[in-house]
């Protein structure tokens, strides 16, 4: 049985995205991105709501001769994982490996959980609160980065409670630092 993980990068007081959406403060220099880019590869499945996927999407194409060498690894590695997105607004998907879902389905994602011998990522914090509250998530990591950003999109939703047992920890040389947790169970 496989687990699903929520990473995600945040600003010290916990948002994804500052008030005017944008997340810049949050771009990884090559050691978090190489950092990133292990800790993800076991995931074979990626699960985005639409704003994640909108941000994302840009690896699926972009040409990988103009990347650095971590950013590369990291787009080879998105092109080659199933991705899933959850939207009511969204028409159609653009890239490979992707399939569309209208909304979040709590049981198709424990069927692919419990099908599932690799661990499956979910994007975003909304989707991955409503993976939470049904019980579903097993392990948060988050990279902080050295920055107050006073609003925005929360990393999780507010309100949402978890029980959590700290397993790793990093520091890096750029002030970022890793958190990586699993979740309790009652």
């Amino acid at each position: 049985m496989g687990s699903l993980i929520y990473f995600n990068s945040a600003s010290l007081d916990g948002y994804i995205a500052g008030p005017d959406g944008r997340w810049t403060w949050a771009t990884p220099d090559a050691e978090v991105h190489s950092f990133v880019n292990r800790l993800l590869a076991p995931a074979r499945t990626h699960l985005y709501g639409r704003k994640v996927y909108d941000v994302m999407k840009v690896w699926d194409d972009i040409p990988l001769d103009d990347l650095p060498p971590a950013e590369r690894e990291f787009a080879l590695q998105w092109r080659d994982v199933d991705k899933i997105v959850y939207s009511r607004r969204l028409g159609a998907v653009t890239t490979r490996r992707t399939e569309l879902r209208s909304t979040f389905d709590a049981d198709e994602a424990r069927r692919l959980k419990d099908a599932s011998a690799d661990p499956l990522a979910i994007g975003g914090g909304q989707l991955a609160s409503v993976a939470a509250r049904a019980g579903l998530l097993d392990a948060v990591h988050v990279v902080f980065c050295p920055v107050v950003v006073g609003g925005g999109i929360r990393f999780l939703d507010e309100g949402l409670r978890l029980d959590l047992e700290l397993t790793d920890e990093r520091r890096f040389e750029n002030g970022f630092v890793y958190l990586g947790y699993r979740v309790r169970r009652g």
